[in-house]
């Protein structure tokens, strides 16, 4: 009787329908829940990547641009030092050029005084030996009582006055000549001292300082070396964070359209979802209702 009443009722397809449309809304609620909840953690995790390696590709490009202007201005101070250097290695070279100019007149200008005073020393012991001979020793000339070596070394101290008056004869001006010539020589022989003296000191002066800036050259080209090698290590880290920040973009393209880009927010749809479905089990209480009452 009972298998035949249900076969009588008329409502039996239309409450199957209802059944399994609630059973579909139910799937379908708990298939979007766990997509859902995939998509939250998806989407939390994206969203940290995208972050994480945007600012490691800000931080990177960062530390490129400063490595980079560091290198530049290495460069910068190598050439400069490198400058320094040929200039001072141009002056080392003028000054030794001088110093052998000036040494050479020197030398010539000292040795044609020496070769001056024995001149005037033998034309002096001639001309004496040639009067004594003659008993003329007015000729002579004993100026003061003083001998001749001693005039010599007294007018080789005295201050410069050019040539003396010739009214004392022969004598007196091979004195003043010989005394001109001795000064030269201790005049010169002085000033080669002190250009000996002030050559050695720019040259060990400038070698110290050479020596200073091809160190501090060095270190600059290793420290330039380091830099640029950095940079490069850098570069390639900042390409491999990019493609990991792009790829993060991509999929961040694909987790909008699968999570995002639905029209109506999660919430929306589990409640009209909810809705629906409290709907059909009243409609359904309806239809059984129905039932019972026939």
């Amino acid at each position: 009787m009972v298998a035949a009443r249900a076969a009588d009722d008329p409502f039996s397809k239309v409450k199957k329908m209802i059944k399994d449309l609630i059973v579909r809304l139910m799937e379908e609620a708990n298939s979007e829940a766990d997509q859902h909840a995939y998509c939250e953690t998806e989407m939390a995790t994206n969203k940290q990547t995208r972050e994480n390696k945007a600012s490691e590709v800000e931080e990177l490009t960062s530390e490129i641009d400063k490595l980079t202007a560091l290198s530049s201005e290495l460069s910068s101070e190598i050439a400069e030092l490198a400058e320094d250097m040929a200039s001072l290695q141009e002056k080392r070279a003028e000054a030794t050029k001088v110093r052998e100019e000036e040494k050479a007149t020197n030398t010539k200008t000292i040795a044609d005084a020496k070769e001056g005073q024995t001149a005037v020393e033998l034309a002096t012991k001639v001309l004496k030996e040639f009067y004594d001979k003659s008993g003329s020793a007015s000729m002579l000339q004993e100026i003061h009582g003083q001998s001749l070596q001693e005039q010599m070394s007294e007018e080789i101290k005295a201050p410069y006055k050019g040539m003396m008056s010739t009214s004392g004869g022969i004598f007196v001006m091979l004195e003043v000549v010989l005394s001109d010539f001795a000064r030269l020589e201790a005049e010169t022989s002085t000033a080669e001292d002190q250009a000996v003296a002030e050559y050695e000191k720019f040259m060990n002066e400038s070698s110290e300082s050479l020596a200073l800036k091809e160190t501090e050259k060095k270190h600059k080209e290793e420290k330039k070396e380091r830099t640029d090698q950095t940079v490069t290590d850098l570069t390639k880290e900042r390409e491999l964070t990019q493609g990991e920040l792009d790829a993060a973009l991509k999929y961040y393209d694909k987790l909008k359209a699968d999570c995002v880009d639905k029209g109506l927010s999660y919430e929306e749809r589990v409640r009209a979802r909810e809705e629906e479905v409290q709907s059909l089990q009243e409609s359904l209480q309806i239809l059984e209702g129905e039932d019972l009452a026939s």
